[in-house]
């Protein structure tokens, strides 16, 4: 074998080279040689070779010894009982002097070549069926970080080589059907970058959650990047929008979420690593400057371009140079597989009530059964199939616990950990860094973890009923009437990608300034108005923001960018905040800033607020934060929307305070809209379409003004009645009135979700649009398809022609 290349440097391989040195191997080997020249930086290093494990193997019948003890695990044994077997039969072989020769000379040269004697390596292990496109190997084996040393070196290389046979790794080729001795190992060794004295995190080119493929998601904590991918911290993370990356002129991060990052890896005094808790002023910094942030996106878009598929990879930033490196590179396995014309929905068919705990949802499901709460995962028969795992953190020893479990509950861990990138793959749903669950969550319980509400999944006391529906949205007809979305809640946008809509004819920014910016405007511009308490409050909120008013305009920024982004390049139709009194009042700091009033429907609200003196300057936030939308992140799909606008002379002041803030109806192709709510809007109708670019019809405020019923009133819901002949008579009126001006008119509203009938009606009278829940689209998209073809017939499909002059234009809503 005098010809064996037992050891490589990265500069030889390629990504051909998976059967020669693994999957993690060959992608290093691949980035270094096709990439670096693109700016890509890619720490040195070299792999062992499969061929060297293979002559570990032959020495002294140990494969024929292994194969005996896999064949023990199938006549019953232990798992755990065979791994460890294994292990030790591979750690008693020594390794062949001339491969342990050739390691040590790879390691010399290496730090020959970087000017310094025993640098610090990472020593990671790379399976040869490992980090394909069909399966990923991520954790199964084990990795080694701060080495130093060719005692050390050689010590880890042994032990990386054993680990090939862990029980998760045994456990995962059996469940996914790979033949163990046709399983080689090779070993990487690679510069370690100084990111304990930085950070380091994970980077996948697609949302990890809904596989939205238009956004680079990166996760970013403080120290080695290895409490990142096993969950012990809850790390930063940043959302990049991709058609924004390729413009130098634009910001394409689009949403910024600071993790606790209580924990960190660092060096240990005496070799390898430590684990140990950041400072409160870490904790609250970001650990990435946006800049650093694109870095690393636009880094991860060259690769996934240069492998042609969505990729996972690892990143580290160096503290005493500042530099980024990608570390480690592999094929996205799990968004990547799925069928992306089929939409899975759960829901809950019962109200759940308080929950006992939530955190991050992982996955878009429910699952269902008893608590099981372990510290570690050896006694895996304590474990009933079905039960629902809670636990405070997982690495790879708990796969087989977790492929048993209806779902898993963990107290930390982000988007990125261990325990939410198995459960993506098993397919069983997961609520990770809930900070508390081991402690609130009582063993035995029957409870329902849900991930179907949004980002944040919960888990609710009791086994709850929930429906399982599957669409087939290839299958959906296509139809001359737009069917739009509409979506108030940005963590959930990414989730309705796959629908096809023809863009979101109603963003509600209500949603955003409650959950996300959670403070009421002005309370944030005077706080001298405001008691010790909301002070209080809004300082702990609005911490590291000098400029309160940059806080409000940031959050809502990244708001309104998640639902643009996710339509991209359709329309986004933002309405401004549409709030009442009673609302506004309720936001932290709100009381000072809102009178009290009879009947807040038809007080202070929408346009009217605009243009005061009590609220112009918190809609000058809002004018801030859709410019940036727009201007600085280039999402110029998003158009703007104004609600309950009374008089004309209203909307001339509403637009002239819009136009003051740099939103300049038909400016950077700006459209601006306004609701038809009110009968003012229709009766003045065409000199309403002087001044804005399409209409949104608002059926539930038209009905309430037209029939002069308090929509929230029970003792009068018998009369409230969007199909009254009065309303629709309305609508009839204002089609053709701008229509026949190029203005465009949908309607946004819960009716025809529930009514086929009242969706045909809208068909019949020439809506130029329909918006409706997500959840609604399917249905809704089929009732309009029938009733068009009861209208056009064979002709229902082509394009509306009576109005040329609207050709262009998006649709309101």
């Amino acid at each position: 074998m005098g010809h064996t290349r037992r050891v490589v440097p990265f500069t030889e391989l390629g990504r051909g080279d998976v059967g020669r040195v693994g999957g993690k191997n060959a992608s290093l080997g691949e980035l270094t040689r096709r990439l670096t020249d693109a700016g890509l930086r890619v720490p040195p290093g070299f792999a062992t070779t499969a061929d060297a494990y293979e002559e570990l193997l032959s020495g002294h019948g140990l494969r024929t010894r292994i194969q005996d003890q896999l064949d023990r695990l199938h006549d019953g044994v232990a798992l755990e009982d065979v791994g460890a077997g294994i292990r030790s039969l591979i750690m008693g072989e020594p390794l062949p002097e001339v491969l342990t020769a050739e390691i040590v000379a790879a390691y010399e040269e290496l730090g020959r070549e970087l000017g310094r004697s025993d640098p610090g390596v990472a020593v990671r292990s790379s399976a040869t069926a490992e980090d394909l496109p069909e399966a990923s190997f991520a954790g199964q084996q084990d990795t080694y970080l701060n080495v130093s040393g060719a005692v050390q070196l050689v010590d880890a290389v042994h032990r990386c080589f054993a680990s090939l046979y862990t029980d998760r790794a045994i456990d995962y080729r059996e469940r996914m059907g790979f033949d163990h001795l046709q399983v080689a190992l090779s070993v990487g060794v690679q510069l370690m970058v100084r990111s304990d004295l930085a950070g380091a995190g994970v980077i996948f080119t697609l949302d990890p959650e809904s596989g939205f493929p238009n956004v680079v998601v990166v996760s970013a904590a403080w120290g080695l990047g290895e409490t990142v991918v096993s969950g012990q911290t809850d790390p930063d993370e940043y959302t990049v929008f991709k058609p924004g990356i390729k413009d130098p002129a634009l910001n394409p991060v689009i949403d910024v979420r600071i993790g606790a990052k209580r924990r960190k890896a660092v060096y240990a005094e005496r070799g390898l690593t430590d684990t140990v808790d950041t400072t409160p002023e870490e904790q609250a910094r970001r650990v990435l400057t946006d800049a650093e942030v694109r870095q690393l996106a636009e880094w991860a878009v060259a690769v996934e371009e240069h492998y042609g598929c969505p990729m996972d990879l690892e990143w580290a930033k160096d503290g005493i140079t500042g530099d980024l490196a990608i570390v480690q590179a592999r094929p996205e396995t799990v968004q990547s597989r799925r069928r992306t014309t089929t939409l899975r929905r759960c829901r809950l068919t019962s109200a759940p009530g308080d929950a006992l705990a939530e955190g991050i949802a992982v996955g878009e499901a429910i699952g269902a059964g008893a608590v099981c709460r372990m510290d570690t995962p050896v006694d895996l028969e304590r474990f009933p199939a079905g039960a629902v795992l809670v636990t405070s953190i997982t690495d790879p020893d708990w796969e087989p616990v977790m492929k048993r479990a209806a779902a898993i509950v963990t107290d930390h861990g982000g988007r990125t950990s261990h325990a939410a990138i198995v459960s993506r793959e098993l397919g069983v749903p997961a609520v990770v860094g809930t900070g508390n669950a081991t402690a609130t969550l009582r063993d035995g319980a029957a409870v329902t973890v849900s991930c179907t509400e949004g980002s944040r999944g919960k888990v609710y006391a009791g086994r709850l009923p929930y429906e399982e529906t599957e669409t087939d949205l290839s299958a959906l007809p296509a139809t001359r009437t737009r069917v739009m979305l509409n979506l108030a809640d940005p963590s959930a946008a990414f989730r309705w990608w796959r629908l096809p809509a023809d863009g979101v004819g109603l963003a509600r920014l209500e949603f955003i300034v409650a959950h996300q910016v959670k403070v009421h405007p002005m309370a944030l511009l005077h706080p001298e108005r405001l008691d010790a308490s909301d002070r209080c409050a809004i300082d702990q909120l609005t911490e590291g923001y000098l400029d309160r008013g940059r806080y409000f305009t940031e959050r809502l920024a990244y708001g309104i960018a998640r639902i643009a982004a996710s339509r991209w390049p359709d329309p986004v139709v933002v309405r401004t905040s549409d709030f009442k009194t009673n609302e506004y009042a309720k936001l932290l700091g709100g009381r000072p800033f809102e009178p009290v009033e009879a009947n807040p429907m038809i007080g202070w609200r929408g346009a009217s607020r605009y243009y005061s003196d009590g609220y112009r300057e918190g809609f000058a936030l809002e004018c801030q934060a859709l410019r940036r939308v727009r201007e600085e992140m280039g999402l110029t799909n998003v158009s703007v929307m104004i609600p309950f606008c009374r008089t004309l002379e209203e909307a001339d002041k509403v637009l002239e305070v819009m136009a003051a803030e740099g939103l300049r109806r038909g400016e950077n192709g700006l459209k601006v809209y306004v609701m038809a709510e009110i009968p003012a809007n229709i009766l003045l109708a065409q000199d309403f379409a002087e001044r804005f670019d399409g209409f949104s019809i608002g059926s539930n405020d038209l009905t309430q003004l037209t029939l002069g019923v308090d929509r929230d009133s029970e003792a009068l819901a018998h009369v409230f009645d969007e199909n009254d002949p009065a309303v629709t008579t309305l609508i009839r009126i204002l089609l053709p009135r701008v229509q026949t001006l190029g203005r465009p008119v949908g309607l946004c509203g819960q009716r025809p979700s529930d009514d086929p009938a009242y969706a045909a009606f809208l068909v019949r009278a020439g809506i130029d649009s329909i918006s409706v829940a997500p959840d609604s689209f399917a249905a809704v998209k089929q009732h309009v398809a029938a009733a068009e073809e009861s209208r056009y017939g064979e002709d229902r499909t082509a394009p509306i022609g009576i109005r040329p002059a609207q050709a262009d234009q998006p649709s309101a809503a």
